[in-house]
């Protein structure tokens, strides 16, 4: 998303072995036993299992008030990097997830932007000016009121230095004019241009985070490009939640509960039940009863992975109760080509590759089962359900058949187009073979392994098609610049609870030409249509929710199924499982009060919910 994704995306992709963890930092001197880490031996970083305080798994009355996570992205390169706007920073190491509180909340469950930090934000009747009410009794750990002032040093901030900017907020310099203090508690926000879904693309926490709010008190001296936000004679870190740093090195992160937070005293919730939570790495190669054994929380994983954790931990459970398990992730995964690329600028030929495709090869044995292809590159969620079925009832699908199978249709495509089939099997013209080169991330291995699926179907049917994996610089340089002939991306991602955000990335506006990168990720199949991008922002000029959308969003629809300059595959699943061994009220299917990513920022939501298997503990 993300990284996406992204980077809001990339973080979800893989689980990396670290190396030996290093010495532990407090955030105060403290002769406490919780800051004694289990090390690897000195020498051996292949030994390092875990990283954990080993007083307090070994205490039961501590473990029992500990809820333990995974950080699957591995190993802080720069632990001491507290300051959220850093190109370095990482905020799912517990800091946006226990330290710093949004706005806003979108849920995925009901659909619902629930209140945080904020109460409300109003539109005016044209929608270009928004107005923010924040929750009054909001303080910052050090005692300090959160006012309207903060919310305004913190956007002026990213509108004096834009490149500041984070993906999963990408886009909000370019929407605002001007922002003020109306009073203590109301901020006005003046617009470029009318924004039906302000609120919900940059406050909402709509995919991993979102905009983030730091005290002016502390940071209208600091260069926001070199201050660490770290300082624990000052103790710095500081935000609003309910818990603070106590102490951290590469590999482990631990935040004990503030019990002066805000929250009580102005009635919003009850203090959250955990004492302490803690993020940390492992390493399941290097032993995996050890590396799980103390983890409430286990984020994405292989089902192979998933059946060998179970077995050790009886009381695991996930979103769905059996297979797939998992939970569907906002970001499905595509085809995309370059559109600009020849002969991919043909359409006919890339609808011949969506006939070559076998989706539930790629289902069964790229995904173990635990995924569902996908029939529109938007999560499988029940608001963009409804939309889909609009598709449905035109009787798109049946004009445009994305998910049938059909060989030898698609060599027809290709012979249509004047490609001859040569002795070595592969179709040519004009003295150049039909080849396809398909781009995938090193850290992924389903992406890896759909790639080597696709490019199997693809020369059965006379393309001569091959896979390529790329570090994650490569990876990027290549498709924003538009170096490639396609790629399996998750770039169409955005949509959540409406149509707009997905279909928007891929407006004209955002096309560039080979060599010139790409903003965000945006367009990077190079695709322009103006009858779509049109229609688009026709969309996007309408509030939320409005039925006059319908009829553009099928509209649209019918221009890129029939263009097809991208291809869905699957939808992309996150096997996440919580141990209820000492914590119980995890979310899942069938206790849906949130989606369940540990990573992301709305955890808030569910470490207000965890409640401990033993309520002597609490």
């Amino acid at each position: 998303m993300a990284m996406h994704a992204h980077r809001w995306i990339l973080i979800i992709m893989v689980i990396l072995v670290s190396t030996a963890c290093g010495s532990t930092t407090s955030i105060a001197p403290t002769s406490s036993p919780q800051n004694a880490l289990v090390s690897a031996p000195e020498g051996s970083p292949a030994a390092f299992v875990i990283d954990l305080p080993l007083d307090l798994i070994n205490n039961p009355a501590e473990r029992a008030q500990t809820v333990i996570f995974d950080m699957l992205s591995g190993s802080v390169d720069v632990p001491e990097q507290w300051n959220p706007f850093a190109r370095d920073a990482r905020l799912d190491k517990g800091l946006h997830q226990a330290m710093i509180e949004p706005l806003f909340i979108l849920n995925y469950e009901s659909g619902v932007i629930e209140p945080w930090l904020g109460e409300r934000m109003d539109p005016n009747p044209e929608q270009d000016v928004w107005t923010l009410t924040l929750r009054k009794g909001v303080r910052w750990s050090d005692g300090e009121p959160l006012t309207s002032k903060d919310v305004v040093f913190s956007t002026n901030l990213l509108l004096e230095h834009p490149d500041l900017e984070l993906d999963f907020f990408a886009g909000l310099t370019d929407w605002i004019a001007s922002v003020e203090a109306v009073d203590d508690h109301t901020v006005r926000f003046q617009l470029t241009a009318p924004n039906p879904r302000f609120q919900l693309d940059f406050f909402s926490v709509k995919v991993w985070g979102s905009f983030n709010l730091v005290p002016e008190h502390i940071w209208r001296d600091k260069d926001p490009y070199t201050f660490t936000n770290y300082d624990p004679a000052q103790g710095w870190p500081v935000f609003t939640g309910p818990y603070v740093l106590e102490s951290f090195n590469e590999n482990t992160f631990i935040y004990v509960r503030d019990d002066d937070w805000w929250g009580v005293e102005a009635g919003f919730k009850s203090l959250p039940a955990p004492k302490r939570l803690i993020w940390t790495i492992v390493n399941m190669e290097a032993d995996l009863a050890q590396a799980v054994e103390h983890l409430d929380s286990l984020g994405n994983v292989t089902l192979e992975e998933y059946q060998a954790i179970a077995a050790l931990k009886p009381k695991l459970i996930t979103w769905l109760d059996g297979v797939p398990f998992s939970w569907i992730d906002p970001c499905s995964r595509t085809l995309s080509f370059n559109t600009l690329q020849q002969p991919w600028d043909q359409k006919d030929l890339r609808w011949a590759v969506n006939y070559a495709l076998d989706r539930q090869e790629i289902v069964t044995d790229a995904y173990e089962g635990t995924t569902i292809a996908a029939r529109h590159f938007f999560p499988a969620y029940p608001p963009l359900d409804r939309y889909v079925q609009l598709l449905e009832q035109a009787g798109l699908y049946e004009q445009y058949p994305l998910l049938q199978n059909n060989p030898q249709l698609a060599r027809q495509l290709i012979e249509s187009q004047g490609w001859s089939l040569g002795s070595d099997g592969y179709y040519e013209k004009d003295g150049s073979q039909l080849s396809l080169t398909i781009h995938v991330h090193e850290a992924s291995t389903t992406m890896q392994r759909s790639a080597e699926l696709i490019a199997a179907r693809l020369k059965a049917v006379g393309i001569n098609a091959s896979s390529k994996a790329l570090t994650n610089s490569e990876w990027v340089y290549h498709k924003t610049n538009g170096v490639f002939e396609a790629m399996i991306d998750w770039d169409s991602c955005g949509s959540i609870n409406e149509p707009w955000a997905a279909m928007n990335r891929y407006h004209a506006r955002w096309a560039q030409p080979i060599g010139t990168p790409v903003t965000n990720y945006n367009n990077q199949v190079r695709w322009s249509n103006q009858a779509y991008s049109d229609l688009v922002d026709q969309m996007g000029a309408l509030p939320l929710g409005d039925a006059r959308v319908e009829p553009l969003f099928v509209e649209a629809s019918a221009i890129w199924l029939d263009e097809l300059p991208f291809i869905p595959l699957v939808q992309y699943r996150q096997l996440i499982s919580f141990d209820e061994t000492y914590w119980q009220n995890w979310p899942s299917a069938s206790n849906a009060y949130i989606h369940p990513p540990s990573w992301w920022q709305s955890m808030h939501v569910i470490i207000h919910e965890l409640q401990p298997v033993n309520a002597e503990t609490k």
